[in-house]
């Protein structure tokens, strides 16, 4: 076989040959032939590496045709070539491999495309050897260089025989590696490359005027068919640039979108939060310093794969190139492989089908013409046949038997479902996934959670357990840098599952050459895990963990030593609360909200307090002191005033009444605007504790509002002016001044709107810089009819978790039959008593009179906006729409367009709604809380607060 490197280039302007009428190309020399002869005005667009903002070379399609058949005729002549034979290519410009590519399929040859040599020695070794056993069919391998072969003289093309291949026969080898560099080379036919083609070309209508543009090495296969040949075949513009250029300055792709008007690119998902992050203070009502303006309106088709991608991801980006011009769906996810010619199923409809699915990973789609998917029965496997589908790994007959079901389907690997409206749905490798204790948890959830507290992670798995490792921004990190980074690891972690403790270490400066890049620049995790198994990592693993618990063990003892007897208690009960085992790990200054606790742990920590000091503690006394030292002095200064009786009046005023202080601080650090959480109807806060967590180490501090009334001795707010009067007091004594930042959850929506307009009408237009409302319209009047006690005390029994949602969905939604729904108030609470159970009721230190004094509550609140109507106009809003509830007996769709979009009536500026996972009840619960706060944070920061 023949290989050529890299050296240095010439060009060939010489005049083109007369071509034959354009036919349907049935082969890969064919497409090439007929653009340079009939489109020959398009161009292929070059950068250099680190040119980027000049101007780039321009080849037109019949110059690289040109120049193609002479290199081609060299080829021809060498005397080791032979048609048929593979020619391997390992060149490292776009443009060199585009002209060598040609060449070999116009002398005849096969042109394999190498990818760059790993900079791990072992794998390097492994892949030059995988190459050998695949390719060497003579006992020598003959290299020529680029330069060597331009030396060679012009020879005249009548003399040369253009090859006219079979459409079946092979075109291409393009190599596809596992985790430890063995490599396997894919055949592509000519028929399967262009029926690829064809399929993608349908997926979705481009402008006839644009480009493409490319920018990873054309050894990958999506870049040279997805780009390349499919510009080709459509005779458009084609632009190429380095991926060094392009990840290093996310702008620049913005920057080179709008200079060549682009219809198609990609973008994988570390490169659309990179994306993101960067563009985040760019918006029309708060420009950056300086910003640059994009037209991206030309862009139909950014298509990404290759990994998950996280809909909050997908939305957040979206939102940026819609801001720029593009349409909202311009994000194409979707599935390929190396075996399927890139790309072969497509999601047009990206993120907005996902976000009303409640996804948190986006759907892949449905099949391009030219191939199938269906899944194995019993595992749930996806398989695909197809013209679009190879039909083997070349010289590799055992890989090729195992890849293929006994009748033809090829096996991808995956495991998936299929929704009902047809779109495929990855649920991730049987190898991605790590089994901890009989917990199954796939990898890419703890990728994502990890991405949210840190960048430069890499999650792996090996047998019962997560490795995460971390590549510092400094030279020499400081020991509590390592130890900060263990603990935000350990949160990450632990929010995707509680039996996932990770062995984290910092990756020293000496084995950072080891790391294994992919072609994009992106870390291998495949190729890591095998070199972490193989003991490389052990000194840095070793070294990172003597650091870390050296440091632990010496702030152990210096607090511990100075243990009061309540602290001492109180984390003890902590981890009880928790169903830890050991104390040891909760420090006295954590937030129960970093430790990974809910809102149920929170009120089992409240119960087994008031076991131990035989008092009843309010839930709010620990939320307004989370961490164990706080609340050890907040509880010995209860102890000390028990002689205030609860029931006693000051003043005129019941003593509840004067104790009474709106405001809990989940959050308490950050430089950033404060963020205000108005409740619920049920009035209290607990529901905001998971959205704390996620959003603690955003450098914001977080605030909630809970009602009037939860306290012994407390009154409930007779009217809405009240407790609007009563909200703002508190917040003027935290945050005297604007811009504020405001969200209401249901209820708490209405509460949000009134403060907006009086803080406008207080400090002037722009007072309120961010004001969201969770799920509820303006008009709320006829549901607040809708709320008699009984249906109160039902709700707040679902959100405690005393009756279940099938449960109270059959009392609300059948009132004819619903004895409950109309029993006494003495019935309604018995029946929750009884359905809830002691135990239930134990656990959560709920009795009777608990539970009425919550639903006096919980019904005060809608009594007091029986008669309310939305009035004047506030400057911002940002309206999050989940599921309706079903007793409003309307679609989403409905809900959104003739619900929720009165709000524009109220707003000086068109709202932004955002589509959110689950419910009314559970936006923001368990299952959708990590992507409603990203949704969050990117509606915030798009607002510049």
């Amino acid at each position: 076989m023949l290989a050529t490197m890299k050296v240095s280039h010439g060009s060939s302007q010489q005049k083109m040959e007369q071509f034959p009428p354009q036919q349907t190309p049935t082969c890969l020399q064919g497409v090439l032939m007929n653009e340079a002869r009939f489109l020959s005005s398009s161009n292929i667009l070059f950068y250099p590496m680190g040119a980027s903002a000049s101007a780039p070379i321009a080849v037109p399609y019949g110059a690289l045709y040109d120049e193609a058949r002479q290199k081609g005729v060299i080829l021809a002549s060498l005397v080791d070539f032979e048609e048929g034979m593979p020619v391997l290519l390992y060149l490292d410009d776009h443009w060199d491999t585009i002209l060598w590519f040609w060449a070999v399929l116009y002398a005849g040859g096969i042109p394999t495309l190498s990818p760059p040599l790993s900079n791990v020695e072992e794998h390097r070794h492994k892949h030059i050897q995988s190459l050998s056993r695949i390719l060497q069919e003579r006992p020598y391998l003959r290299l020529h260089t680029t330069e060597s072969l331009a030396s060679y003289p012009p020879t005249k093309l009548a003399s040369h025989r253009v090859p006219t291949p079979d459409p079946g026969s092979l075109a291409v080898l393009i190599f596809t590696s596992g985790s430890t560099g063995n490599a396997k080379a894919v055949r592509l036919t000519h028929r399967q490359i262009l029926a690829a083609v064809a399929g993608k070309v349908s997926v979705r209508r481009l402008p006839e005027q644009g480009a493409f543009l490319n920018w990873i090495g054309l050894d990958h296969v999506a870049s040279l068919i997805e780009i390349h040949i499919q510009a080709l075949w459509l005779g458009v513009n084609q632009v190429h640039v380095h991926a060094a250029d392009v990840v290093t300055s996310p702008r620049l792709f913005l920057q080179l979108l709008t200079r060549h008007r682009v219809t198609r690119s990609f973008a994988p998902k570390f490169f659309l939060a990179k994306l993101g992050t960067t563009c985040s203070g760019d918006s029309n009502d708060n420009p950056v310093a300086n910003q640059e303006k994009y037209d991206l309106s030309n862009l139909t088709v950014l298509a990404s794969g290759g990994e998950a991608n996280d809909v909050s991801t997908c939305t957040a980006a979206s939102e940026l190139f819609v801001r720029h011009g593009a349409p909202r769906n311009v994000i194409t996810t979707g599935f390929g492989m190396t075996e399927t010619c890139a790309g072969a199923i497509f999601n047009t409809a990206c993120p907005d089908c996902d976000v009303a699915a409640g996804r948190s990973i986006a759907s892949l789609g449905r099949c391009m013409p030219g191939i199938e998917m269906r899944l194995a029965r019993g595992t749930g496997d996806l398989e695909l046949p197809g013209p679009v589908v190879f039909d083997g790994y070349y010289r590799d007959p055992a890989a090729t038997a195992d890849a293929f079901t006994p009748d033809g389907w090829i096996r991808t690997g995956d495991r998936a479902s299929i929704d009902s409206e047809g779109n495929l749905i990855l649920a991730g490798r049987l190898k991605d996934v790590v089994n901890i204790h009989g917990v199954k948890i796939p990898t890419a959830d703890l990728q994502a959670s990890l991405e949210m507290k840190l960048k430069d992670t890499q999650v792996a798995r090996q047998a019962n357990k997560v490795t995460v490792s971390y590549i510092h921004k400094e030279k020499l990190p400081l020991v509590e840098d390592l130890v900060h980074i263990d603990k935000l690891t350990t949160e990450a972690c632990v929010m995707v599952n509680m039996a996932c403790q990770p062995i984290t270490f910092y990756v020293e400066q000496k084995s950072l050459p080891r790391i294994p890049t992919t072609t994009l620049g992106k870390i291998s995790g495949a190729k890591m895990r095998a070199m972490f198994e193989a003991g490389v990592f052990d000194h840095d693993v070793t070294s990172h963990t003597f650091v870390v618990s050296d440091f632990k063990k010496k702030q152990r003892k210096l607090f511990e030593s100075d243990m009061t007897v309540t602290e001492s208690a109180l984390r003890s009960e902590f981890a009880e609360a928790m169903g830890v085992e050991s104390s040891e790990s909760i420090g006295l200054d954590i937030p129960l909200f970093e430790l990974g606790f809910t809102s149920m742990d929170l009120i089992r920590l409240k119960v087994i307090i008031d076991r131990r000091l035989h008092i009843t503690v309010d839930t709010v006394l620990l939320l307004k002191h989370p961490t164990v030292r706080s609340m050890a002095g907040a509880l010995d200064a209860l102890i000390r005033k028990r002689a205030i009786t609860q029931n006693g009046h000051a003043n005129g005023v019941p003593a509840g009444d004067a104790l009474y202080d709106p405001v809990v601080n989940p959050v308490t650090k950050g430089s950033k605007t404060p963020l205000w959480l108005i409740h619920p109807g049920i009035g209290e806060v607990l529901v905001f504790v998971g959205l704390a967590k996620q959003m603690d180490g955003d450098d914001r501090p977080i605030y909630a509002l809970r009602a009037r009334g939860l306290e012994p001795g407390q009154s409930t707010f007779a009217t809405v002016t009240e407790a609007v009067d009563t909200y703002l007091g508190a917040i003027r004594q935290r945050q005297p001044r604007g811009p504020y930042a405001i969200a209401g959850y249901s209820y708490g929506a209405m509460i949000a709107f009134e403060m907006a307009k009086r803080l406008q009408t207080e400090d002037g237009e722009g007072a309120v810089q961010f004001l969201g409302t969770l799920n509820l319209p303006p008009h709320i009047r006829d549901r607040m009819r809708q709320l008699e006690w009984n249906m109160c005390l039902l709700h707040l029994a679902q959100f405690l978790g005393l009756v279940t949602e099938p449960y109270a969905d059959e009392q609300v939604l059948t009132p004819n039959q619903s004895v409950y729904r109309h029993a006494s108030r003495d019935d309604a609470l018995e029946t929750i008593l009884d359905v809830a159970g002691p135990s239930r009721l134990q656990e959560l230190g709920l009795g009777r009179r608990e539970l009425i004094r919550w639903a006096n509550v919980a019904y005060a609140l809608p009594v007091i906006a029986l008669e309310y109507e939305p009035s004047g106009c506030v400057q911002t809003l940002d309206v999050f729409h989940a599921e309706p509830l079903k007793v409003v007996g309307v679609t989403r769709q409905q809900w959104v367009i003739e619900r929720l979009g009165r709000w524009r009536d109220f707003c000086a500026k068109e709202p932004r709604f955002y589509e959110v996972g689950g419910g009314h009840y559970t936006m923001i619960g368990s299952d959708y809380v990590v992507d409603f706060a990203q949704q969050l944070r990117e509606a915030m920061a798009a607002r510049g607060v």
